[in-house]
């Protein structure tokens, strides 16, 4: 429908009619409550990654 592709102005129209559902002080609040989100996610990905607990599978030995 859309061609799989969000330009500027489709943005924008989202942007208001969010604005218009949630207002400036909800929609800020929504915002900041996402980033930290995404921050925790990233750090825990890390942290996994140190710790050895990778979430892909190693390949299977070769038997011969």
């Amino acid at each position: 429908m859309f061609g799989g592709k969000l330009g500027v102005p489709e943005l924008l129209i989202i942007l208001c009619i969010a604005l218009i559902f949630f207002g400036p002080s909800k929609l800020g609040d929504l915002g900041k409550g996402l980033g930290d989100a995404i921050k925790n996610f990233k750090g825990a990905m890390k942290d996994g990654e140190q710790n050895g607990n990778s979430a892909t599978p190693a390949p299977p030995a070769d038997k011969k």
